[in-house]
């Protein structure tokens, strides 16, 4: 019957929901693991090979925040189709977009399910039912183009960890992109203001 119908679908909107938080949740143990590589290689002064992890170690990061911001959406939707079912307000239309909806869940593919939520939100904004429109945060660039200022960062991280001064593993001329960071030249404004206030007084 129809309300079973309902009842399964929002099951698997909420059970979709969840998954993808597990999917979060393993590039956060991926990204651990890459963090440790990036330590490893340091120690032994292979630069490259941990630009590489450090590299792999910030897409993971911000994989899992795209995962965790698609269960965030697939939960609002499933709310919404709650609210729906409840008012009686699933029309011939929502129901089509139903449809193919199990699949594209169990894909796992942020882009898929994107599209998914976005045909899922059309409907809502004709019924009436949506009272703010979900801003679409998935964007297809953050997982496959790695900041190189993250990675930076990362590398220096983990070299502070191992004990050790990323600059002298360096060759010459590249200190500059990584030896100052925008904390350090913040922190070196700061400490010309005090001396001026200290000069004035």
């Amino acid at each position: 019957s129809l309300s079973i119908q309902k009842s399964q679908n929002l099951f698997n909107l909420k059970f979709a929901a969840k998954e993808l938080q597990r999917n979060s949740k393993k590039c956060d143990k991926e990204e651990k693991l890459e963090k440790a590589k990036v330590k490893k290689a340091i120690q032994k002064g292979n630069m490259e090979v941990a630009r590489i992890h450090a590299e792999n170690a910030i897409r993971q990061k911000n994989q899992s925040v795209n995962f965790l911001r698609m269960s965030a959406r697939v939960d609002a939707v499933a709310a919404r189709v709650q609210t729906a079912v409840t008012m009686n307000q699933v029309t011939k239309s929502m129901a089509g977009v139903v449809k193919g909806m199990d699949a594209t869940l169990k894909s796992m593919n942020l882009e898929k399910i994107s599209a998914l939520m976005d045909k899922f939100e059309h409907q809502f904004e004709t019924l009436d039912v949506q009272t703010a429109q979900m801003e679409d945060t998935m964007s297809s660039t953050t997982t496959l183009t790695t900041p190189q200022n993250q990675v930076e960062s990362l590398l220096h991280e983990m070299a502070d960890e191992a004990g050790l001064d990323l600059n002298m593993e360096l060759p010459q001329g590249q200190t500059g992109s990584v030896g100052t960071s925008v904390a350090s030249a913040e922190q070196d404004e700061l400490s010309q203001r005090l001396a001026k206030l200290r000069d004035q007084m």
